[in-house]
């Protein structure tokens, strides 16, 4: 049996109606036969069924023990922080996402958790920073926003010999493509926002754990916390994980006519898809992985802000927007967007330049989009040097905006 259908099969029907959607339990609390006797459910901060029923449905997808669902992806990331101690250091990859460096930064230095950048596309990189202290290895793979692919099976082994865990980062590909804990993880994350979600209609984040062990401090924390995810968020995740493998299927087929098409465009610089055999560590993704995902980054030969907002703010069918992993195409520029937060040297040194544009490429048909993409870098292209990718000529209605 696939992993399709053994998806859209783990999703309950409801045992009391034979409804075949998960019904929303809309409720704050439960009654109980007697104190501290009840159905399973006391309080819906503690559980609540809908949201049991999701976390099932992703630690099933994950390959792992259990999961936790969270009120965001950056909820779930903090409560994979809260198992550290004062004293402990994290050894995190080097292009991470703005927000976890934001979080890492500071909130939690000032508790005395130390985080150590390095670029984690090599191995021997890890290895020689990796320390007696490093208590977590933080990994995305592909990463935000320039798709650095580690080898999750390697560093496992490393994080596992010097007694530290190993947490990996699966937005971008999602259980669709990659399942980290079957190659050596002790704990995934997600923002379900993207590619779980799947229709820019929620906020949420998950964290999946190997074992029952670290799954039961999750779930504490979970608790403790209270950063959960309400029952109508849960639903609309199940909802759309219903359909996970063929959007991400049809994603990472358009993603790849985009990527093919920028390679060849006079006005760009660099692409970044691990798709694409010049991408680094191409071979990695091809062993990990069983597609390459629906994101694209790229730079400009004009390497500026300016060029950037200029093919940002050029598009009609690709919106600019945070976040990713929607049906509609979105663009990003990192520089002045997600990655903000990041230091300007620091952004630059792992690879996110003044001109890198992030595209989550969405399930429009890809010729569309590749006639959009065309019309925003019209003005960067030098004269007399067009691709002729398409013989076709578009027109679209003018669209302004300004960052």
């Amino acid at each position: 049996m696939s992993n399709a259908t053994k998806l859209i099969h783990s999703i309950p029907v409801d045992p009391l109606t034979g409804s075949i959607s998960v019904p929303i339990y809309q409720t704050s609390t439960f009654v109980q036969e007697a104190p501290g006797e009840n159905k399973g459910y006391d309080y819906a901060r503690s559980n609540n069924p809908t949201r049991a029923a999701l976390e099932n449905i992703i630690a099933e997808l994950e390959c792992g023990s259990s999961a936790s669902a969270f009120a965001s992806g950056l909820a779930a990331i903090d409560a994979v922080v809260k198992l550290l101690e004062s004293g402990d250091e994290i050894l995190a990859v080097d292009d991470i996402y703005g927000g976890a460096f934001r979080l890492f930064t500071h909130i939690y230095a000032k508790f005395g958790i130390t985080v150590n950048y390095v670029d984690t596309t090599d191995v021997a990189n890890v290895i020689d920073a990796i320390t007696k202290k490093t208590k977590l290895v933080w990994l995305e793979t592909p990463t935000n926003p320039t798709l650095k692919i580690s080898d999750i099976e390697a560093i496992a082994s490393i994080a596992r010999q010097n007694g530290a865990l190993l947490c990996v980062d699966n937005t971008f590909a999602s259980p669709a493509l990659q399942q980290p804990i079957k190659l050596g993880a002790d704990i995934v994350v997600h923002s379900a926002t993207k590619y779980l979600g799947g229709h820019s209609d929620l906020i949420a984040g998950v964290v999946v754990c190997k074992n029952k062990e670290l799954g039961d401090k999750i779930k504490f924390i979970q608790n403790a916390s209270g950063a959960i995810l309400s029952p109508h968020d849960s639903w609309l995740v199940i909802r759309g994980v219903e359909t996970l493998y063929l959007r991400v299927k049809e994603h990472s087929r358009n993603a790849l006519i985009v990527a093919e098409y920028l390679q060849n465009h006079p006005a760009v610089d660099k692409v970044y898809y691990p798709g694409l055999t010049t991408h680094h560590n191409h071979h990695i993704a091809a062993k990990q992985q069983s597609g390459y995902g629906g994101i694209v980054s790229f730079t400009l030969k004009h390497d500026t802000e300016a060029a950037a907002k200029s093919v940002v703010c050029g598009t009609h069918l690709f919106k600019l927007a945070e976040s990713l992993g929607g049906v509609k195409s979105l663009l990003c520029h990192p520089a002045t967007m997600t990655h903000k937060s990041i230091p300007v040297e620091q952004r630059r040194a792992a690879g996110v330049s003044d001109s890198l544009i992030r595209l989550s490429v969405g399930l429009e048909d890809a010729e569309d989009l590749v006639h959009d993409l065309e019309r925003a870098l019209r003005p960067q292209t030098p004269k007399g040097a067009s691709p002729h990718y398409l013989q076709q000529e578009v027109s679209f209605s003018d669209v302004q905006c300004a960052i």
